[in-house]
């Protein structure tokens, strides 16, 4: 296990991983090859190896923040007490320190819709956090936008779905469990 510095690091602040919810920390509703949010808290079901994943990270003195792209509270697919109440859950079980929601369609031209870096910016802001030594995982193509734009390292969890993919990103693993490991060693090797 690598051991982080748990408060400032040579960056001027906290090293922070940034999860993307659905197809990362749970697991994805997939129809026709493309992923889509659990409809309910009673559907939702924490990917394998995702608890002992961030408590791993949270050990090593990271702050753990999800942030999640929910449109269809917009598109009146399902309403907002339900995805705060997945939210809730995913939050108690694997001690996250934030949870930044951007509710929004693509028509509503938001700042804090992936692929814009919105969301990632706020929590840096409120939580003293250096994007720079940060990493974001997420499992399309948004996320990694994202994660880029905001200057952050960034890591797919390539689940094969039938859609656009994202062009780069610094390391591909099937699961946030795989990642962790690397996810340490890669801030280790940066000094943070």
């Amino acid at each position: 296990m690598y051991e982080l510095a748990a408060s400032n690091n040579m960056s001027g602040g906290r090293a922070a991983v940034f999860l993307d919810r659905d197809g990362v920390l749970n697991r994805a509703v997939i129809k026709d090859g493309r992923p889509f949010p659990p409809a309910s808290a009673e559907q939702m079901e924490i990917l394998p190896g995702v608890i002992e994943a961030c408590s791993g990270l949270k050990r090593a003195g990271l702050l753990l923040f999800c942030v999640t792209n929910q449109p269809d509270v917009a598109r009146g697919l399902v309403s907002r007490p339900i995805v705060e109440e997945i939210n809730r859950q995913l939050g108690d079980v694997l001690d996250l320190d934030a949870i930044a929601v951007c509710w929004h369609d693509d028509a509503d031209q938001c700042d804090c819709r992936k692929p814009l870096p919105g969301l990632l910016h706020r929590l840096a802001a409120q939580y003293g956090v250096s994007l720079n030594s940060s990493i974001m995982v997420g499992d399309r193509w948004r996320d990694i936008e994202a994660g880029q734009r905001a200057g952050c390292t960034v890591v797919f969890i390539d689940h094969g779905y039938v859609e656009r993919r994202p062009t780069t990103a610094d390391a591909v693993f099937s699961s946030l469990a795989d990642a962790a490991p690397w996810i340490l060693n890669h801030l280790a090797r940066k000094g943070l």
